[in-house]
């Protein structure tokens, strides 16, 4: 189904942006101490440059315990030590600018680290202090106290433990993660001062635009009442309350040209594009086509509804294959369930590399083709698979939240490799990275992978070179053979991809353009093979 494109101006890049997500921790260490750093992904801006990328989304990279990731900021005007200075920061905003490379920063709203100053001083002041206003802080139900406040259910998936912490003076405090993770309380207008001042910070130090992390759970219900599934409203996600707020940013955003991505888990569609609305958030993560298995039909709807639901806000669409919480897309591909799920990830789960891998790259030239904004994690260009972390050297909370039945994000976390032939695949070169690599990550390295014309690699840059070539128009479906996506869009180039068992017959065409793998002996489209074509 067509969908209408609203008129573009000049700064509006982000509409059609090929956008890539840094995870410093992971991505390359400069200085050789087994963390990633800013002058690692300094010293490969061209690599990312010959990438072809045209921003780049930093998760957290602030001053942190790093108890989850670094989504336990403790201060968002400091880089954390682990990956240098503020200075260095600055310096990466300004030489990625220099290639025509934008940056995006990561913001955390919901809450701060337990060792952030506003939480020491909350902690020290005492039940009933104007410091604990900035939080939720509230006594316990029971003869003495001993019960959490209310029932609410944790946001780390598969954990049963509660989101509420008890101090010795005898009150509770909320945090829908972890414990070291306090949620801030926007009923406090000094909360919301504080995030405009630092969205000013970072907008005049030359970012391009904010990811709002769990950017639906700011705002709660001020009684606290206890969680009954299916009441409408929510008294912690997707509340009204939360419009007014990204009204208030996107006034500060307006100011700078900046640009906000949303991370908004909704299922109800209409209130989801509530959020995108012209005088809020300029765009939001798709997560149902992220999730979304590899079958033809429940694709081909995802993409329709993904469509259908920013049109009436006149959004661009984002498509995301992977992240840093999700299994890795070749992995999940190679998988007898494709869906993806938290809640089913499992230690040792049966996995076709091969497939997955054939099925990867098909879908990159699926999502690169569609209408709309496309996340790259880092090491997808590479086809990296998840990594199976030993126990003894799991870090994420998740797994130790669940009782050691999940084994975390870290699999999609593990250090990239870059070079075949030094130590730790040459990511870092004196210490081994802060999270083992597999022993054939050198096999899966940049350097290999940039010779080899056949490889994920050089198939990522290709495609995002050749990418223009479907402008800026909408989708249209074509007729094509069951289990396969055919669609085309504005500017004439066509893109088919084969879900079906047997290879299909490519339609008439002028050229072609590029393929996800070889065509067969007769030149048909193979099974999980796609197609770009010039019609």
């Amino acid at each position: 189904m067509a969908q209408p494109t609203p008129a573009r101006k000049p700064s509006d890049w982000w509409r059609s942006a090929v956008i890539y997500q840094v995870y410093v921790r992971s991505f390359a260490d400069g200085d050789g101490d087994g963390t990633g750093d800013l002058a690692g992904v300094r010293a490969r801006l061209p690599y990312l440059a010959d990438l072809g990328v045209d921003a780049l989304w930093f998760t957290p990279w602030y001053l942190s315990p790093l108890k989850d990731g670094g989504y336990d900021v403790a201060d968002y005007r400091s880089i954390d030590p682990a990956f240098g200075t503020l200075a260095e920061a600055e310096k990466l905003i300004a030489e990625a600018r220099e290639l025509d490379i934008r940056t995006i920063v990561d913001i955390v709203p919901n809450h701060v680290s337990d060792q952030h100053v506003w939480f020491r001083a909350a902690r020290a002041a005492g039940p009933g202090s104007p410091e604990r206003d900035l939080f939720h802080f509230r006594p316990g139900r029971g003869e003495r106290g001993e019960i959490p406040p209310n029932d609410w259910p944790s946001q780390f998936a598969g954990s049963t433990e509660p989101v509420w912490t008890r101090l010795p003076d005898g009150d509770w405090y909320l945090h829908l993660f972890t414990p070291e993770q306090p949620d801030l309380n926007w009923a406090h207008p000094a909360v919301h001062r504080e995030h405009e001042e630092v969205l000013r910070f970072w907008f005049e130090r030359g970012v391009a635009g904010v990811r709002i992390d769990s950017a639906a759970l700011l705002a709660k219900d001020p009684a606290l009442p206890d969680y009954v599934e299916g009441r409408d409203p929510s008294p912690f996600v997707d509340r009204d309350e939360l419009h007014d707020i990204y009204r208030s940013w996107r006034r500060v955003a307006d100011e700078y040209d900046g640009v906000f991505v949303g991370e908004v888990w909704l299922p109800d569609t209409e209130r989801f594009a509530r959020y995108l609305r012209p005088d809020e958030l300029h765009t939001a993560f798709n997560f149902a086509f992220l999730s979304c298995p590899w079958e033809p039909d429940r694709l081909r709807a995802s993409i329709d509804e993904t469509l259908a639901e920013h049109a009436p806000v006149g959004a661009p669409a984002t498509w995301v294959l992977c992240n840093h919480d999700v299994t890795r897309t070749v992995t999940r591909y190679g998988r007898d369930d494709t869906a993806f799920a938290f809640a089913t990830k499992a230690f040792d789960t049966p996995t076709d590399l091969t497939l997955g891998t054939r099925r990867a790259r098909a879908a990159a030239l699926l999502s690169l083709a569609l209408p709309g904004a496309v996340y790259v994690y880092q090491g997808e260009e590479l086809g990296l698979p998840e990594a199976e972390i030993p126990r003894a050297r799991i870090e994420d909370p998740m797994h130790f939240r669940s009782g050691g039945t999940d084994p975390g994000r870290d699999g999609c976390r593990v250090p990239l490799p870059w070079q075949h032939d030094t130590p730790y695949a040459g990511f870092g070169s004196h210490q081994e990275p802060w999270l083992p690599q597999p022993a054939d990550w050198t096999s899966y390295a940049a350097d290999v992978q940039a010779a080899d014309p056949g490889s994920m690699l050089r198939l990522y840059r290709e495609a995002i070179r050749l990418r223009p070539v479907f402008g800026d128009g909408p989708l249209t479906w074509l007729p094509a053979p069951e289990g396969v996506l055919h669609f085309t869009r504005a500017d004439g180039a066509h893109c088919l991809v084969n879900l079906a068992e047997a290879p299909v017959d490519l339609p008439d065409h002028t050229g072609l353009l590029l393929t996800s793998g070889p065509l067969d002996l007769r030149g048909r489209l193979p099974r999980d093979t796609a197609a770009w074509l010039r019609v």
